[in-house]
């Protein structure tokens, strides 16, 4: 297919944006079609603080529970030989009825990856919403008990609503960095999607 820029703003190519010391993801597709959804992270600023042949050591350790056992019961997520932790790092491809790849996608963001990436997915597939527009639509989390909605956005006037309703509501800076492409199969355009909340750029031939 051929790659589209409409519907882009200014900021899809503005080198200048703000940008994070954290995960970062990337969305790519080539000419034959094949995907790649690639999110990294060294957890936080300098990760571990060590480095090996130029490279930082992450510190993903604090992705296991800090404690083995609760109330004499093991913690599935307890730090153990060979185990890998526990990630919200979300890099997703998603395929249409026919097993064809429709969506290229991912996000930074810590644990609230997981609600973004969803939140986008569902708004293009089940909602029909335009990728650019899903991604940029209001976040909004729940973290353990606490629904997160995002702040300057008109998702925060519903908090009285929902706190009326039993939830516990805060409203704060909801920061995903979503980079997605979606491959539309009625006409063959690929059109990226871009967040407006961190860096980003499109670009293709």
């Amino acid at each position: 297919g051929k790659f589209s820029q409409k519907n882009l703003p200014e900021y899809a190519y503005n080198p200048n944006q703000y940008e994070p010391p954290s995960t970062t993801h990337i969305s790519i597709l080539d000419k034959q079609g094949n995907a790649v959804a690639l999110t990294s992270s060294i957890e936080y600023s300098f990760g571990s603080a060590l480095m090996v042949s130029g490279f930082l050591l992450n510190n993903q350790l604090t992705d296991f529970s800090f404690q083995s056992e609760i109330d004499g019961k093991l913690v599935a997520n307890r730090i153990e030989p060979g185990k890998k932790p526990r990630s919200s790092m979300t890099p997703t491809l998603v395929f249409d009825q026919n097993n064809q790849l429709i969506m290229v996608i991912g996000s930074p963001g810590g644990a609230r990856i997981i609600a973004y990436v969803a939140k986008t997915i569902i708004a293009v597939l089940d909602w029909n919403m335009h990728i650019h527009e899903a991604i940029n639509s209001p976040n909004f989390t729940k973290m353990n008990n606490i629904l997160e909605l995002e702040e300057n956005s008109y998702f925060s006037d519903y908090r009285t609503d929902l706190e009326e309703r039993g939830h516990q509501v805060k409203i704060r800076d909801l920061t995903s960095g979503i980079h997605a492409i979606y491959i539309d199969r009625k006409n063959g355009e690929i059109i990226a999607g871009i967040d407006k909340r961190r860096d980003g750029a499109a670009s293709g031939k």
